[in-house]
């Protein structure tokens, strides 16, 4: 039977940890293991996790004296990973019946596979809990994760379903300190320049939607996150340059696609009148990719469906230019 190792850092999710262990330990087909580092948290969660701990031989509990950041936990997690197989998952996140048995099941009829990943369906809180169905039959994939990834510049691998093979996490390496908010997606790409990466074709996670989630504030400025996915790719690229074919086409795939998002927000939020915000972000896109510098943007903001859209397009630009004219004049004046 593979073995199975199971981080769960948490802080201040007290509330939410009883409910994400209970969803590992239901599996099965794998020998488990699952380590709780809580860091430092100011709630109940370090007695949930001794309690936890006290309750099941496979579950064990390290508990910080002070705050290490989600980074640091999430390597020392990896540090005292030594199965066959590792995940790390969030203490607000759930697992759904047979997740990791159909992961290891892959994995282990396929050596070349390093990291299998599946659906994850977002679920808020404030809900019932959604009743899925057991999973019979299943499919999966091969997945041409690192040409997809710079084609697409986005992350869509999710992170309570990435279970990988610990030794070739190990010979990786661990996060990026210099990359807290875009560590997964920088991980991912470590793993599929590493070997074969397989997509589940069945939902495998729920992640728990919250007021106080930690991503909630950093996710309410995109500009924020799209440096960080250029960051992502930036030093994944110096690191593994050496060993890619067409590294260049590949770098350059990523930035032009991560342009166009970003430009394609722009225009997004001029539609909806922010301005300031808009404009940041076209700016932003043409420091990407210079070729956007030479396309007309402003013909994209009469496309809203109907009248009342050109005429807020036509009232947005108007609006625009009276400022340029207004900051000109108290410029001349002073």
């Amino acid at each position: 039977m593979a073995k199975m190792d199971v981080v769960i850092p948490c802080y201040n999710y007290g509330r939410f940890l009883e409910q994400c262990v209970d969803s590992v330990l239901h599996h099965t087909a794998c020998d488990i293991r699952i380590l709780i580092i809580d860091d430092a948290s100011s709630d109940n969660s370090a007695l949930v996790a001794r309690e936890l701990a006290a309750k099941y031989r496979a579950v064990e509990a390290r508990i910080h004296s002070t705050n290490a950041g989600h980074i640091k936990t999430y390597n020392e997690g990896i540090d005292w990973a030594e199965s066959d197989y590792f995940l790390l998952l969030s203490a607000d996140d759930i697992l759904v019946a047979e997740a990791l048995d159909r992961a290891v099941a892959v994995m282990d009829d396929n050596p070349d596979v390093v990291l299998s990943f599946g659906e994850c369906i977002p679920w808020h809180d404030t809900d019932p809990l959604p009743d899925l169905a057991p999973v019979q039959q299943y499919t999966w994939e091969r997945c041409e994760l690192l040409r997809k990834m710079c084609e697409t510049a986005s992350n869509f691998v999710p992170t309570p379903t990435a279970v990988v093979r610990t030794s070739v996490q190990k010979a990786i390496g661990g996060y990026r300190a210099s990359l807290p908010h875009a560590g997964d997606m920088e991980m991912w790409l470590r793993f599929a320049a590493n070997g074969s990466v397989a997509r589940i074709d069945t939902i495998q996670a729920i992640y728990r939607k919250h007021g106080s989630a930690m991503s909630n504030a950093y996710f309410a400025d995109m500009l924020s996150d799209y440096r960080q996915r250029q960051q992502a790719f930036d030093s994944f690229f110096n690191e593994y340059a050496k060993r890619l074919e067409d590294v260049a086409r590949l770098q350059l795939t990523a930035r032009q696609a991560l342009a166009q998002i970003v430009f394609d927000g722009g225009i997004g939020l001029l539609r909806r009148g922010r301005l300031y915000e808009g404009i940041r972000h076209m700016r932003e896109s043409m420091d990407l990719d210079h070729r956007l510098r030479y396309r007309p943007p402003l013909w994209r903001l009469m496309r809203l469906p109907g009248t009342e859209g050109r005429e807020r397009a036509q009232r947005i630009i108007k609006e625009a230019a009276e400022r340029v004219s207004n900051r000109a004049g108290q410029l001349g004046r002073t």
